[in-house]
């Protein structure tokens, strides 16, 4: 027990000596020590008078931990101390064969005080100490000693260095535990201080009565030295911004080292005490606050050359040229001098069969038609287009020529007729033969009577880009082509109108 009791103290001495911004002592000193007894012996109030304290000695290691920026300490420490009780009795020897009796019930322990000072300066180097905590004591060794005289000179020596531990009568307990105050002065390095201890446990059980009180209580006075210097407390710093309070403009709000410990809610760089408007950021030449803006486009009225009107930086704060107003700067509208929309770079919506209805309106943007039908053409009327067909069936040639027949100038007339009085329409012209005779010969009889369709109406006056002439010889016969009748109704011309 003992070698364990004694590792625990080197173990923790070590600790306390390596601890940052700790100091180590030693110490020395003397108190008196008693024992608080309560029990149920009959005569106790007239024996417990012959009870004395015992004078034990203290010796050990203290260390010394600031707290914070505080004047609070933390001061544990590790000591031997001497404990326990004297008693001496003279009888009366006309009524007793004893003359005296005298024990001794000595007690040594390993205390560990966990105490919280509190020092007051006084002087340059001397301080006022007071403070108190809990302590821990643990059981290191006892010796009971009894001597009787008897009145004829016989003595009587009983003794016990080995007492048990335990929880039975006669054996003391392995730990016991209290609190404890301390009072005095530091010197520089040296302290002197007096010191009060009070067990609240019973830290024995007596062999031939029961006590229901058994505890220690200590008074001294210790002398010490602490071995290292005293610890710097750490400066003072309200905030926890890591700026000295000393240096901190701002002690009790968090800020950074540049801002000599001051917030800065914006971010500008200028400190929140100085800055003329803390919520928003600004440089420093304007105490923080932004610069005019008064058409908001990010650029400061006195770089803006067009202060009421937004702009571009690189048009120095001014709108970019948009000569056509269409809202697509100059330099970005392909069309510069035309009114346009953005999607086709400052340009108007195409108009691609130029019907007046631009291609977004327009249901038929490849062909040419009327608002009214959505930029669609009209449909041609029943009636022409029956005229049309039947004057497609009275035309005739000349036999297995491209010559019109008198006749047939005279239906194509009719024709010209209709096609002047509608310059919308246009005609398509295709001529077709039997299958007879070689195809190639067909191919180009047949394209030379659409031709001659054609030409004719243009001599009536009809534009050329209006009408078109197919020749498909024998490829699109009406039947099969085999009887005089069928091959007659496959040599024919067709015209087909629309307005498209």
């Amino acid at each position: 027990m003992k070698r364990i009791l004694l590792l625990l103290s080197f173990s923790l001495t070590t600790f306390l000596t390596t601890s940052a911004q700790s100091r180590i002592g030693l110490l020395i000193g003397g108190h008196q020590a008693t024992v608080q007894e309560k029990n149920d012996l009959p005569d106790w109030e007239s024996i417990k008078g012959n009870y004395k304290g015992r004078t034990g000695l203290r010796i050990g290691f203290i260390a010394d931990m600031p707290l914070g920026t505080s004047r609070f300490y933390f001061q544990p420490a590790v000591f031997l101390s001497n404990k326990g009780r004297k008693y001496a009795q003279v009888f009366d020897t006309t009524v007793s064969q004893t003359l005296s009796v005298s024990s001794r019930q000595f007690v040594n322990y390993i205390d560990i005080p966990l105490n919280l000072v509190y020092k007051i300066p006084i002087g340059r180097t001397t301080k006022f100490v007071i403070g108190a905590g809990p302590y821990l004591s643990f059981f290191y060794s006892a010796k009971h000693k009894t001597e009787t005289f008897s009145k004829d000179g016989q003595y009587t020596l009983e003794e016990d260095n080995d007492p048990g531990v335990g929880k039975e009568p006669g054996d003391y307990k392995i730990y016991d535990y209290g609190v404890n105050g301390t009072a005095g002065f530091e010197f520089g390095r040296v302290f002197l201080t007096a010191h009060y201890a009070q067990g609240l446990g019973n830290f024995y059980k007596p062999v031939d009565y029961t006590a229901s009180q058994f505890r220690h209580r200590t008074i001294g006075a210790t002398l010490g030295i602490f071995l290292g210097k005293q610890p710097e407390p750490a400066p003072r710093d309200q905030d926890k911004d890591g700026i000295p309070d000393k240096d901190d403009k701002c002690p009790t709000l968090p800020g950074p080292a540049a801002l000599n410990g001051c917030p800065d809610a914006d971010g500008d760089g200028v400190a929140d005490p100085s800055d003329r408007c803390p919520a928003e950021a600004g440089p420093v030449e304007n105490q923080g606050c932004p610069w005019p803006d008064r058409d908001k486009d990010g650029i400061a009225d006195k770089d803006d050359a067009c202060p009421d009107q937004p702009g571009l930086p690189e048009d120095k704060g001014c709108p970019p040229a948009d000569s056509d107003g269409d809202g697509v700067p100059d330099k970005a509208d392909k069309c510069p001098q035309q009114a346009g929309v953005a999607r086709y770079d400052g340009c108007p919506v195409p108009d691609t069969d130029g019907d007046g209805i631009n291609d977004e309106e327009d249901k038929c943007p490849t062909k040419a038609g009327t608002r009214a039908n959505n930029g669609c053409p009209e449909e041609v009327k029943k009636e022409v287009v029956e005229k049309i067909n039947y004057a497609a069936g009275k035309v005739q040639f000349a036999v297995n020529k491209a010559v019109l027949t008198p006749a047939s100038k005279k239906v194509l007339d009719g024709v010209a007729d209709i096609l002047r009085q509608q310059p919308e329409l246009k005609l398509a012209i295709g001529g077709h033969t039997s299958s007879d005779g070689s195809r190639e010969l067909n191919l180009r009889l047949s394209q030379q009577r659409a031709d001659a369709v054609k030409n004719y109406l243009i001599s009536k006056g009809i534009e050329a880009e209006r009408l078109s002439a197919t020749g498909y010889g024998p490829d699109q016969p009406l039947n099969e082509g085999k009887t005089a009748a069928e091959k007659a109704q496959n040599r024919r011309v067709e015209m087909v109108v629309s307005n498209q």
